[in-house]
């Protein structure tokens, strides 16, 4: 081989290879603070243990007693994920208006929001922020000591962070869209609302709906989760059944849990297709 036939070194390399090393530098030290420790997993009394559970896995209940109770838990879990989106959106909505700087009328002409419109727009994604930072999990355990045990606990709290993220998200959407239109708007007299429905709204429509059903994706699988602190649903029931060491019936609400989230799936990508 000659030396004008070898193939040429590829002029990305070293920065590759350093950007590996950097992230390395990064991680390990992080791994290490976590404790992150795989190779546990087969050790052989981890293995021994895992066989023992999974063993009674199969085959999985289904006697018409325990499943008409999972039918029952299963639409708990719908109720509350669809309750606390809906209470959500009732939040999000008004707050996503206040925050939008697209839809402030002070900044026309000059295009500097005046001091009490961004002093009341500051305050509000201020209190999304809020409502985001804490996880629905904590929310429906400080929620369960005050309402007790049950799907109201879940419904608020999947409420509360959702609002939060909603809200944020919403306003981004509705700032990312083309201005023209709305901005046209308000210059010709247009109130708030009326420049969000006709200007705003039907470009991001689309992006804001497909957002909305993800979320509510989202919430059906954190109203399982809840479940586990006592918010109720399936989630419960699942918690339930491992405190017995009931393989069989784990098995059962796992393969639902799977189907449910798979059928939420589907009506998402259906509905993104549409709107498409």
């Amino acid at each position: 081989m000659t030396f004008s036939s070898m193939p040429e070194r590829d002029p990305a390399w070293n920065g590759r290879i350093t950007a590996c090393l950097i992230v390395l530098v990064i991680l390990w030290p992080m791994l290490v603070m976590a404790e992150f420790k795989p190779w546990i997993l087969l050790d052989a009394q981890s293995l021994g243990a895992t066989w023992q559970f999974l063993s009674t896995f199969f085959p999985p209940a289904h006697s018409l007693e325990f499943l008409e109770m999972v039918w029952q838990a299963t639409w708990e879990t719908i109720a509350m994920a669809t309750a606390g989106m809906t209470l959500a959106l009732l939040g999000a909505i008004p707050m996503t208006l206040i925050a939008t700087e697209r839809l402030s009328i002070s900044r026309l002409g000059t295009g500097r929001i005046a001091i009490w419109a961004m002093t009341i727009r500051q305050a509000v994604r201020w209190i999304l922020i809020l409502l985001r930072s804490v996880p629905e999990l904590v929310w429906a355990l400080l929620l369960v000591r005050i309402v007790g045990l049950g799907p109201t606990a879940g419904v608020i709290a999947i409420a509360l962070t959702y609002c939060g993220m909603l809200g944020k998200v919403y306003a981004d959407i509705l700032e990312s869209s083309d201005a023209a239109a709305c901005d046209n708007l308000l210059r010709n007299g247009s109130g708030r609302l009326a420049a969000f429905f006709y200007g705003a709204l039907p470009s991001s429509a689309s992006e804001l709906v497909s957002y909305t059903v993800y979320r509510w994706e989202c919430a059906i699988r954190g109203s399982v989760v809840m479940g586990f602190v006592g918010a109720g649903g399936l989630g419960q029931r699942m918690d339930e059944s491992m405190k017995m060491l009931a393989g069989d019936e784990l098995a059962t609400m796992l393969l639902v849990f799977i189907l449910l989230v798979a059928c939420a799936d589907g009506v998402s990508a259906m509905l993104r297709r549409r709107l498409a």
